[in-house]
């Protein structure tokens, strides 16, 4: 069965997500699709957005601008890291039917410094 998930934003059609996300597919030889899906705020709200979604039965969600704060009040859980934020970027809709809340962005600019550019942040101010 193919695994679902998706980025969600508004303006969204210029993401590469989907795309870096298929070839990350291919080259793990997993079954996932992934698509960018503009919520239009006019048409639609976050909260009945996520709910369809999730009833459409994807694993999980990425959030953009400018849904990061709705996203910290629609997740039925969230982890440390999104708590501190006070912002959620990252949904897990977990088989238990909550919808676990994180927040990535952080985590994932401090690992690209350190790592792809070599400078340590211990003891750094």
């Amino acid at each position: 069965m193919t695994d679902k998930y998706a980025v969600v934003g508004n303006p969204i059609a210029h993401s590469k997500s989907p795309l870096i996300h298929r070839l990350f597919a291919e080259q793990t030889h997993q079954d996932l699709v992934y698509e960018a899906i503009l919520i239009d705020s006019e048409e639609t709200t976050f909260e009945w957005t996520m709910a369809d979604l999730k009833n459409r039965g994807y694993k999980g969600i990425n959030i953009t601008v400018p849904f990061k704060l709705d996203a910290f009040e629609y997740a039925d859980e969230l982890t440390e890291r999104a708590k501190t934020a006070h912002a959620v970027n990252t949904f897990d809709f977990t088989t238990e039917g909550k919808t676990l809340g994180d927040n990535t962005d952080g985590i994932g600019l401090v690992n690209d410094i350190e790592i792809n550019g070599n400078y340590a942040f211990k003891d750094k101010r």
